[in-house]
């Protein structure tokens, strides 16, 4: 390149290629990564949703050191010398290859395994994906000092790095998962890194060749002109950036709690965010910008009224729709105020620098701060609420009273109904609740004359928001809730009517939005398992039909609810509890609540920990009976339905043992997998989709699974008239999951 490059700049379409095919590769690395490591993480810690939304922290966290990383290195040094710092961080990193997790990693059982999740990343990835995460920024600002004729807007080049990551993706559940095993796409991503670094030395060629001879004395001009950048500038960049992220995180919990924490879930949202960046950093957000600003509060009237005031009988994933058309808005709104906003090139690493800090401390807040603070997901309505409050606005002196009057009208009147409501007594609450409902929906309807008046439509929507939610925590008459790692649990008192048509107090466990269990409170009857468990389904069928022969069984338990199948145990019986989370043990065990445990199974032993990891302490051959009944929500984690999962159960039951499995689940078909994995491993199996024949006060439908190593041991079960069990139906269209396999999508009912 001659010295006059500025006068003549290259036109050179092979550059563009070069730093845009550098950019792809590099995001479609960090995002086939992401998923990849939080499904080799999830088995570790039961396959909570929490693992997925703490790897993002880890992520972000990361991306932003990466970032600061790349804005000090190119406002520091010259060309040359961050070619040769670059260089030798490469060098360093091929020292984490290939990836795997650290020896003897084992999650704390008895702590918040948040921190310990945090520093297993680091020592398996943390190296690589600080690299990988280096790259959009010090990519783009090296092309900027080229000599390129689009050098001088080189955030175009950004749409190539969130296009690779789009894409990378949507090839993880639809192309990877479903046709390449753990090991193999751990091998791949290792020979992609090699290949993104040759690409980058590629890129430092372009640079050290180009001989610019004001490249130093732009980076003094970087430096001093840095100050010229507002404090309000930056602010308002940092607010646009971080609300998406923690919303990201919060509809990425929501949508994964009631199916399963795997990665086609995560990728949903995660999709729609890096869409959004695609779109507003192209040419085309000054004409959608406007459009999006005019379409959010019009989409937002039926998300407020169903997901919030009114929660409808809804599919699943008419719910799911409404949240991600809510989501996709508000993160395209923000992202098209913060591409608008864009600074010139020599503030770009700045620009990114304050991005990825505020996409970093949206996943703290989520993954910190929120947990601590809230005992419900209250973040993810509170920043629903800072999403509409970063909308612009317009304010002129000839409607300064209009932008005054609503919010100050609108507000007061949320805030007396707030007090009558919290004031009232619950029972008249109740005779008024429709009234109340459609008050709140009508008031949702008024807040659109806000749309123009941030601050005014924000507060308005929160109030009614949490007014709608604090109404149906009323309701439902919560008595205790607490939120961990692993979910929101909570104790409610509801009434039925018994068998003498009378009103009738009982308690039930919730764990995020599915019934977890449930006892009635008479003494006659507190001993009586109820909903899944209950005596005219399936586990009791099984008890009663081993009754003459399991007097001296040893039974497993892994997942422990309320404990309603602790009242089937016998005096010589030996019980042993598996529980992941703490929280639950202590909600069990408190009379206060439930007194299965109390009453039933004094003597059972209580083990703390995701089910595998404790089973694998256990003698071989040692169980009679292991039941499978453990739940996130409604989904089952998908690591206790693999192939080696059931190798596992039957290495630790007897030979004439008994393995029964709850798979009660509203979206996916949990039998397909177990058919699939009985078939491989030639084990008998029987299915009982249990629907109670008669109005029994809270017995329920359920589906279980048994299955044993020879027919004989399950005859007894299948010839009895106890219930309809039939041999497990067969399935040809996918094969068997194993933990270097599994493929949601072949499942979803």
């Amino acid at each position: 390149m001659s010295h006059n490059s500025e006068a003549n700049p290259d036109r050179n379409l092979s550059l563009i290629f070069l730093f845009a095919a550098t950019l792809f590769t590099s995001a479609s690395l960090m995002f086939v990564l992401q998923p990849l490591f939080g499904k080799i993480l999830l088995p570790l810690l039961g396959g909570s949703p929490a693992v997925w939304n703490t790897c993002m922290v880890f992520y972000q966290s990361i991306l932003f050191l990466g970032y600061l990383y790349a804005h000090y290195l190119s406002t520091r040094y010259n060309q040359h010398r961050q070619i040769l710092i670059h260089t030798s961080l490469i060098l360093i990193s091929f020292l984490a290859l290939p990836l795997a997790l650290p020896e003897n990693t084992v999650p704390p059982t008895d702590s918040n395994p948040t921190f310990w999740l945090l520093w297993t990343l680091f020592l398996a990835i943390g190296l690589p994906f600080f690299v990988v995460s280096t790259t959009a920024p010090l990519i783009q600002k090296w092309f900027a000092n080229v000599g390129h004729h689009t050098s001088h807007d080189p955030y175009y080049l950004y749409a190539a790095s969130n296009t690779g990551s789009l894409i990378a993706l949507l090839s993880y559940p639809f192309l990877l998962e479903p046709n390449v095993g753990l090991a193999n796409q751990k091998s791949y991503w290792s020979v992609g890194y090699l290949i993104l670094c040759l690409l980058i030395a590629g890129c430092a060629f372009v640079l050290w060749k180009s001989r610019q001879t004001t490249g130093q004395q732009e980076d003094v001009d970087s430096a001093d002109d840095e100050n010229n950048l507002s404090l309000a500038t930056k602010l308002h960049w940092l607010a646009l950036a971080f609300v998406p992220s923690s919303l990201l995180l919060g509809l990425t919990n929501f949508i994964s709690t009631d199916i399963a924490s795997v990665p086609l879930l995560w990728i949903i949202p995660l999709t729609l965010y890096l869409l959004s960046f695609v779109i507003v950093f192209s040419k085309w957000n000054d004409k959608i910008h406007p459009l999006m600003v005019k379409l959010q509060p019009i989409f937002l009237l039926p998300f407020i009224a169903y997901a919030f005031i009114n929660p409808a009988d809804l599919p699943y994933w008419a719910y799911l729709i409404l949240h991600l058309f809510a989501f996709f808005f508000a993160v395209m709104v923000c992202h098209g105020e913060l591409a608008k906003l864009r600074p010139h090139t020599r503030h770009l690493t700045t620009f990114y620098l304050i991005m990825s800090f505020a996409g970093m401390l949206g996943g703290m807040f989520n993954t910190f701060v929120a947990p601590f603070a809230f005992n419900a997901v209250y973040e993810y309505p509170i920043m629903i609420v800072a999403a509409l409050m970063l909308r612009p606005g317009r304010m002129t002196r000839k409607s300064a009273l209009a932008n005054s009057l609503w919010p100050q009208i609108i507000i007061p009147a949320l805030l007396v109904i707030a007090g009558i409501i919290l004031h009232a007594n619950v029972d008249n609450l109740l005779q008024y609740f429709d009234a109340i409902v459609i008050s709140l929906i009508g008031l949702t309807v008024l807040t659109y004359l806000l749309r123009a008046r941030p601050v005014g439509f924000a507060l308005t929507t929160g109030a009614i928001i949490f007014l709608a939610l604090g109404l149906h925590g009323m309701s439902s008459h919560t008595l205790y809730q607490e939120r961990t790692f692993f979910g929101v649990l909570a104790v409610r008192e509801a009434v039925l009517t018994d068998e003498q048509g009378k009103p009738e107090s009982y308690h039930e466990l919730f764990h995020g939005t599915t019934k977890h269990g449930a006892q009635r409170l008479a003494a006659n009857l507190s001993q009586i398992p109820l909903t899944y468990y209950s005596r005219p389904g399936p586990m009791g069928q099984l008890f009663k039909e081993y009754d003459n022969n399991d007097q001296d069984w040893n039974i497993g338990v892994v997942g422990l609810g309320a404990g309603a199948l602790a009242c089937y145990a016998k005096d010589r019986q030996n019980w042993t509890l598996y529980e992941i989370d703490p929280l639950v043990v202590d909600i069990a065990s408190n009379p206060a609540y439930f007194s299965y445990l109390s009453q039933c199974a004094r003597n059972a032993a209580m083990r703390i920990g995701d089910a595998r990891l404790s089973l694998e302490k256990e003698p071989d051959q040692h169980f009679d009976l292991l039941v499978m009944d453990a739940f996130s929500s409604d989904s089952v984690p998908t690591h206790l339905l693999t192939k080696e999962a059931l190798e596992l159960y039957f290495k630790k039951l007897k030979p004439g043992g008994i393995l029964a499995f709850h798979m009660t689940n509203r979206h996916l078909s949990l039998k397909k997998v177990l058919s699939i994995n009985a078939e491989a491993l030639h084990l008998a199996s029987l299915i009982q989709e249990f629907k109670p024949q008669q109005d029994i006060p809270l017995v329920v439908a359920t589906d279980w699974v048994v299955m044993a190593k020879q027919a004989e041991t399950l005859e007894p079960l299948r010839l009895s008239r106890l219930g309809k069990w039939q041999k497990m139906p067969l399935y040809f269209d996918m094969q068997p999951w194993t933990d270097d396999f599994t493929n949601i999508v072949s499942i979803w009912k």
